[in-house]
């Protein structure tokens, strides 16, 4: 399995894009097309004992990287050997089997599109995020490639989760909930509306509607959304985590008794810290594309990049791609005469 990855993308630089590349490579015997300015790139490795007669990474220069304060498509024009731009057409050319990366979303959906283009039958990629709850995981779509949707993209997003929460998590019939205000009458807007009575009539699984204290507790496998609601839901949830540590940590800081009870407490708290870490999941795969592509976080750690790199080699490995076109095929002929 050989992935491309965007060494240079993130808020972080190339540095722990090469240090996650390090551990897969050490831990799955994945091999690298790194993309990015080659001399830095090279740098980086020569820093960490990688020489240059390593088969396990090849770099492939890309002078440029699209940054966080550029409009994506517009940078994606001006930028041609941007690193993202390399890395997905290093894909579409197929001498990679699969795409990471940990820059700019918009540019990552941007190149994403332009080189491996949709799925036939997709009307929008979506950002399928995992969610770690008790019950175990589940996948939110869409994540926030989509801030303005329709109720047939909902449905489709339906369709893909699904495909993803059987070929990924082992889930034979993954249930489905479409996020809301708490299903009372009358609170929910159209969107959710209409795209209610549209699962109910073509979704297998499908339980009705989620508020957010549902998507915490796990209560479905697949959570339905538009990218605006999706990704405030995500970055509040990621917002009290890192809220509810800290002051956790404070007080068990504030005196001795306290701070006795926190050493005996500790392998609690540090399998509670990691199974609600981001990083252990690293990233989310962006479904509608033809090939697999899975976006990092833009602070994502060495650690985070690798496990994304990990669940990029498996939707490749699976066939992800193929089951999300299977997936929509059924409804394909229904959402384009809504649209």
């Amino acid at each position: 399995m050989k992935i491309a990855l965007d060494a240079a993308g993130g808020a972080q630089g190339p540095a722990p894009n090469i240090e996650g590349a390090i551990l897969a490579a050490n831990a799955w015997g994945v091999e690298f097309i790194l993309t990015g300015p080659a001399d830095i790139l090279r740098q980086e490795l020569t820093a960490r004992g990688i020489s240059s007669d390593d088969r396990r990474f090849e770099l492939v220069d890309a002078p440029d990287v699209i940054t966080r304060d550029e409009d994506p498509v517009s940078a994606c024009r001006a930028k041609p050997r941007a690193s993202i731009l390399v890395a997905a057409e290093l894909v579409a050319a197929r001498r990679a089997d699969a795409l990471v990366s940990a820059g700019h979303p918009g540019a990552t959906m941007t190149a994403a599109l332009w080189a491996l283009k949709r799925l036939p039958g997709i009307l929008r990629p979506a950002l399928a995020v995992p969610i770690p709850t008790p019950a175990g995981l589940s996948v939110l779509l869409d994540g926030g490639a989509n801030t303005d949707c329709k109720p047939w993209h909902l449905v489709q997003f339906a369709q893909m989760g699904i495909a993803l929460s059987r070929r990924l998590y082992g889930k034979q019939i993954p249930s489905v909930g479409l996020l809301s205000l708490g299903g009372e009458p009358g609170r929910d807007n159209e969107l959710v509306v209409e795209t209610l009575l549209r699962l109910k009539s073509s979704c297998p699984g499908f339980l009705g509607l989620v508020d957010a204290r549902d998507v915490t507790a796990g209560k479905t496998d697949v959570v339905v959304c538009d990218g605006y609601a999706g990704n405030v839901l995500l970055k509040s949830m990621e917002g009290t985590v890192s809220a509810m540590t800290a002051l956790l940590k404070k007080d068990l800081q504030s005196d001795w008794r306290r701070r006795l009870a926190g050493m005996l407490l500790k392998d609690v708290f540090v399998r509670l810290r990691r199974k609600m870490n981001y990083e252990e999941y690293g990233g989310a795969p962006i479904l509608g594309i033809d090939g697999a592509v899975v976006l990092c976080h833009g602070s994502s750690s060495a650690r985070a990049i690798s496990h994304a790199v990990h669940a990029a080699t498996t939707a490749a490995e699976t066939g992800l791609a193929a089951a999300v076109r299977e997936a929509v095929a059924p409804a394909e002929a229904a959402a384009q005469n809504a649209a």
